[in-house]
């Protein structure tokens, strides 16, 4: 199998690969950052400026998740046709 350096199919791979583990933490961060305020908000009543907040968390950790996790899979489907394992179903 050639490295990845030298093979530009599997340096894109790679690249991508990073790109989705940038985008997982990033994304699941903005979800996980949500909760507290959440609840610091129920627990002391909502401002405008902490709903906006809130919202603009998940919207952003969606926007950034979704395409993050579709291609994780692509990425991880690669790599097992790559292997010959297929599909797995």
């Amino acid at each position: 199998m050639p490295a990845a350096s030298t093979d530009p199919v599997l340096a894109r791979r790679a690249a991508i690969a990073r790109a989705v583990a940038i985008g997982q933490r990033v994304g699941y961060g903005l979800f996980a950052l949500s909760m507290p305020l959440f609840f610091y908000g129920l627990f002391t009543g909502y401002t405008s400026g902490l709903a906006t907040a809130i919202v603009a968390c998940l919207l952003v950790g969606s926007l950034i998740l979704a395409p993050a996790i579709v291609f994780g899979y692509a990425v991880k489907a690669a790599e097992r046709d790559e292997q010959g394992l297929g599909s797995g179903h």
